[in-house]
């Protein structure tokens, strides 16, 4: 058995590639002077360490290369989903 062919007959448009110069341009960072602040006081009651370890990851990892922020991205919604799944079973 062969692999997909396009149909027979005809002529196919162009594929685009990449930008000339060979390099796309670069990403916009975050904007100049903005860094994220401490977490808001919204009380004792309504704290949970784990979830205030998670948030304060996600905004340390602001600073972080791209490739290092989707690791502790995904890491705080690993934590926020557990406890998260802990809490609502209580």
């Amino acid at each position: 058995m062969s692999g997909p062919h396009p149909p027979g007959g005809g002529s196919y448009p162009a594929r685009p590639g990449p930008p000339t110069g060979g390099s796309f341009p670069p990403r916009p960072g975050p904007p100049a002077g903005v860094r994220p602040g401490p977490l808001p006081d919204v009380g004792d009651d309504a704290r949970h360490p784990a979830v205030d370890a998670a948030v304060q990851a996600m905004a340390n990892a602001a600073t972080l290369a791209p490739a290092d922020q989707i690791a502790q991205y995904e890491a705080a919604y690993e934590t926020l989903r557990e406890t998260l799944a802990t809490i609502d079973q209580t």
